[in-house]
């Protein structure tokens, strides 16, 4: 039953359309969330904000302190896509989605790959299969700590200085090459803390899909510290937290190798943060494409949902855009919300669609001529 009028609940979301495809995208979603909220008896309050290479090149400026707080005050973040050619590479990446990412401790990146109705995948399913698996990757450490520099002097110091809302990490990495050579240096850390909740992570949510296995994508026999580290963390939390779940590892380079020749034979796939990168891109072209890859970046405070297509420049104003992946985004927003039906909802709304539809009235990525409005406007046709 919908809740009644004298209680409907709004959500404040932050909207961050962003660069390329995104505004035309997200616009897209927002009309998908509305016509679901209306149906199912809640409202949202959209809140926008500018940030993304038009307004970097008109002011200077990539995200004020000032955003982050405003943002603080919302339910979720909605965001389309950060890059632009004119602007060099890292700049806007790092000054927004990265800067996101770290402020609200979003140590989850969700990446859902599930295959659709009449979505070419390039691997044949056998026997009707399908692949409907979840990459749980950790989202604030490992090779992406940003401890790092290149030397032409074959010495380096490198000083530390990184926050985490679990600890903070302070001290300097000093080393030297005999005789002298260039060299370049990346240090990577998995704490416990971080291991310790990601897993967590992962285990309510291979619950929650019925499944009775969490396999942690590792690579400890070539990087023991590190990765052994990861591993060993993880099965004991598996192991003595969840007693009804089995404990599966796998190696990444081994895992490649078995997702091309089944895509259908994982479920939760728990990896850190530099395999889960690259797992969950291949879930995604193995699942059909990035055109309906949904992707989340969750934490315990304020957590932003996206689609991982990134902005598109060359196919931005032409109509072409894909939005199916910013509307299943929105309905990853949805679910972790608490409005798990309106998020079904959708879920089967895109499913209805693509099934159904014309070939005319599919998305050109998938070989139709519709605009992203008027897949926008079929899907909200379904709810």
């Amino acid at each position: 039953m919908n809740r009644g009028e004298h209680d409907m609940k709004n959500y404040k979301i932050a909207v961050v359309a962003g660069d390329g495809i995104g505004p035309e995208v997200i616009g897209e979603a927002r009309k998908v969330l509305d016509i679901t909220a209306a149906k199912y008896g809640f409202s949202f309050n959209w809140n926008e904000f500018p940030y993304g290479a038009g307004h970097y090149l008109a002011t200077g400026e990539v995200m004020p302190e000032t955003a982050l707080a405003d943002m603080e005050t919302c339910d979720a973040i909605l965001l389309g896509a950060i890059g632009d050619p004119r602007v060099k590479p890292g700049i806007l990446e790092r000054g927004i989605l990265l800067k996101l990412r770290m402020y609200f401790d979003q140590y989850v990146n969700l990446r859902p790959a599930r295959s659709l109705p009449r979505v070419h995948t390039p691997v044949p399913l056998a026997n009707g299969e399908i692949i409907d698996s979840v990459v749980v990757r950790e989202n604030t450490e490992d090779l992406y700590m940003g401890i790092g520099d290149v030397t032409e002097t074959g010495e380096l110091d490198m000083p530390i200085n990184v926050q985490r809302k679990t600890y903070t990490l302070k001290g300097k990495l000093s080393i030297h090459s005999d005789p002298s050579c260039h060299f370049a240096a990346q240090a990577a850390i998995n704490s416990r803390p971080g291991v310790e909740r990601i897993t967590r992570y992962a285990c309510d949510l291979a619950q929650k899909r019925g499944e009775d296995t969490v396999t942690v994508v590792s690579k400890s026999n070539a990087v023991p510290a590190l990765y052994g580290f990861f591993e060993e963390t993880a099965k004991n939390v598996i192991c003595g937290e969840y007693p009804e779940l089995k404990y599966e590892m796998v190696n990444v380079d081994a895992l490649c190798y078995h997702l091309v020749r089944d895509p259908s034979a994982y479920g939760v796939l728990l990896c850190p943060n530099l395999f889960g990168d690259i797992i969950s891109d291949l879930q995604a072209g193995l699942a059909g494409g990035m055109g309906t890859a949904a992707g989340g970046n969750i934490g315990d405070g304020i957590s932003l949902f996206e689609p991982v297509h990134g902005s598109a420049p060359d196919i931005a104003g032409t109509g072409k855009a894909n939005p199916i992946a910013a509307i299943l985004s929105g309905a990853l927003l949805l679910q972790h919300l608490g409005e798990t039906k309106a998020a079904e909802a959708i879920d089967k709304a895109v499913s209805d669609f693509l099934g159904q539809a014309s070939m005319e009235d599919l998305p050109f990525e998938f070989g139709g001529h519709a605009t992203f409005e008027q897949v926008g406007d079929k899907i909200s046709g379904k709810i």
